[in-house]
């Protein structure tokens, strides 16, 4: 479930950043009335980040086997594959749940539990669905842009969607209290390794990184409830934030 939030937010972020698309700070009044409140929150997450996160991210990285990361990446991806299966049939998408639910049993079979993704090899490519697609789908306003403590960017929306994330998520059903607490810190941990080199990119920019991740989720999060046709989005801006997916 985080991957499939926050990977795509510093991806768009080197997407605007490549392309020059810088944002003036206060310049999205409209959408962020609590900008105030967000920056806090922002600043205190950067500081959770570089002090407890991304050390333990780069240690991760630094004694995990490539193929072992692969296959821990592809296993929480497995997992998150049952949630767009879920939502994508709240969304009355058929060939959405159908791919899904083809990924979902290709891979816990002949990709081990999903360690390894068969199923991309098959023709089944990963979808993306969440509870806040949903709701969007259905026509819920997003609402301001809202950080959150140790989560980071979301909406108004998105944070109830959240709540349905969390019942579509599989450890959530495990018996074991430190099984499942286990499993989310190995996700965080991943999820946060994943996005090293992209987080750089952010790093070295010379621009209001608040300012560019607000845009970045806001841009996303939009394409994202539209299936990458928003109205009004600039084609080669869209183009350009797919083909850096393609490159991961």
């Amino acid at each position: 479930m985080l991957r499939k939030v926050h990977k795509p937010i510093l991806l768009t972020v080197a997407a605007l950043l490549l392309h020059g698309c810088a944002s003036s700070p206060g310049g999205k009044s409209g959408v962020d009335p609590l900008e105030r409140y967000n920056r806090a929150i922002h600043s205190f997450n950067q500081k959770v980040d570089r002090y407890v996160a991304k050390p333990l991210a780069e240690g991760y990285q630094a004694v995990t086997p490539g193929f072992v990361d692969k296959g821990v990446t592809n296993f929480f991806g497995n997992l998150d594959d049952i949630a767009t299966l879920f939502n994508s049939l709240l969304q009355l998408k058929g060939t959405k749940a159908m791919t899904t639910l083809g990924r979902i049993t290709i891979n816990s079979s002949l990709g081990l539990f999903g360690l390894v993704d068969v199923a991309t090899a098959f023709g089944l490519p990963r979808q993306d669905e969440d509870f806040g697609q949903t709701l969007g789908y259905w026509g819920v306003p997003s609402g301001p842009y809202l950080v959150l403590p140790f989560w980071g960017p979301s909406t108004v929306r998105d944070s109830f969607g959240l709540a349905g994330d969390y019942f579509t998520e599989p450890y959530t059903y495990l018996p074991e209290q430190s099984t499942r607490w286990g499993l989310f810190a190995l996700e965080v941990v991943d999820t946060r390794a994943d996005l090293l080199s992209a987080g750089r990119i952010l790093e070295r920019s010379t621009f209001d990184p608040y300012a560019f991740l607000r845009d970045a989720y806001l841009q996303r999060r939009r394409s994202q409830v539209f299936d990458g046709n928003p109205p009004g989005m600039e084609e080669e801006d869209d183009d350009l934030l797919f083909d850096l997916e393609e490159e991961e």
